[in-house]
């Protein structure tokens, strides 16, 4: 079948190029996905859309064609709470981990999924690691009160190939942006993502309006789908497509700080994580306030 069309579309240059339709996008990134196209064709595609930009339709239309190809984690009783993890830590600690702890401690079942999209970078993978929690080898259920990370490879092959062009051209591609608004689950669940550039806040709340999403999306923290733990971020949440929940950044000059580990290493990570979890050290206000609203959500679910 090939693509060529499409790029011939979407590659025009920021003023000339056409955007697809929803339908157009799901065929041409399934082919995509399933392998069928050359690598020159892929090289095209991605650097086309870095120029251009996804619409909130192609962004769909990408999912739905991801959607359709996931292995997925089996629908447990409760909604599952899907967390996209593909940043890392750069200069903060990860707290991703915490946050998903926090959220098993109240009875949720938590899917983290991602794989590592960059060099020198610390990961959520490493730090659940050193916490006693390996990535899964084959996609299993998730019991509530657990926590399980799935690597992006699990979930699709393909996905995990367009993610590591990267790495050859040096440019972020759409899949970077899909991996953040996927729900690998059968059955119901939430979204918790994040955004680093306003831009984005806007295009990704017109994609969950367009599928119907149930998520938090949030300003993330250098990337990573967790409140930043100085400084409360936006936040709204989404039911059915539908923003039904709301908080505002926390404005002004700061009067204290969390007391953070002081590298940001996996180990002294999880020894924070540890010790927030154990009363040690106290929650941080934006991080809890993060899993109130979640925890709201699911009721609405």
């Amino acid at each position: 079948m090939g693509i060529a069309n499409y790029i011939k579309e979407i590659g025009r240059g920021s003023q000339g190029a056409r955007a697809l339709n929803r339908e157009q996008a799901a065929d041409l990134f399934g082919q995509v996905l399933d392998g069928a196209v050359t690598d020159l064709e892929i090289g095209a595609f991605c650097l086309a859309m870095r120029i251009k930009g996804e619409t909130a339709h192609e962004m769909a239309g990408f999912l739905d064609a991801t959607h359709r190809r996931l292995h997925t984690v089996p629908a447990g009783a409760a909604p599952t709470i899907v967390i996209p993890s593909y940043n890392g830590a750069r200069k903060l600690p990860v707290l991703t981990p915490l946050l998903a702890l926090l959220l098993a401690r109240e009875g949720l079942a938590v899917l983290v999924h991602g794989t590592a999209t960059e060099s020198r970078r610390v990961y959520t993978s490493e730090v659940l690691l050193a916490l006693g929690i390996s990535a899964q080898v084959a996609i299993e259920s998730i019991a509530p009160g657990n926590v399980a990370f799935v690597p992006t490879a699990l979930l699709h092959a393909g996905l995990q190939r367009l993610l590591d062009v990267r790495r050859v051209v040096g440019l972020r591609n759409p899949a970077h942006s899909l991996v953040k608004l996927m729900t690998p689950v059968q059955g119901k669940s939430l979204l918790v993502s994040s955004y680093t550039h306003p831009e984005y806040a806007v295009s990704m709340a017109q994609t969950l309006a367009l599928v119907g999403g149930n998520a938090l999306l949030l300003r993330g923290t250098e990337g990573e789908a967790v409140a930043d733990p100085r400084r409360t971020p936006k936040m709204e949440g989404f039911i059915r497509g539908q923003v039904v929940d709301h908080q505002d950044h926390q404005a002004g000059v700061l009067t204290s700080l969390p007391t953070l580990p002081s590298e940001i290493d996996a180990a002294h990570t999880a020894a924070y994580i540890r010790s927030v979890l154990d009363g040690t050290e106290p929650v941080p206000p934006p991080i809890a306030q993060q899993v109130a609203h979640i925890l709201h959500l699911v009721q609405a679910l």
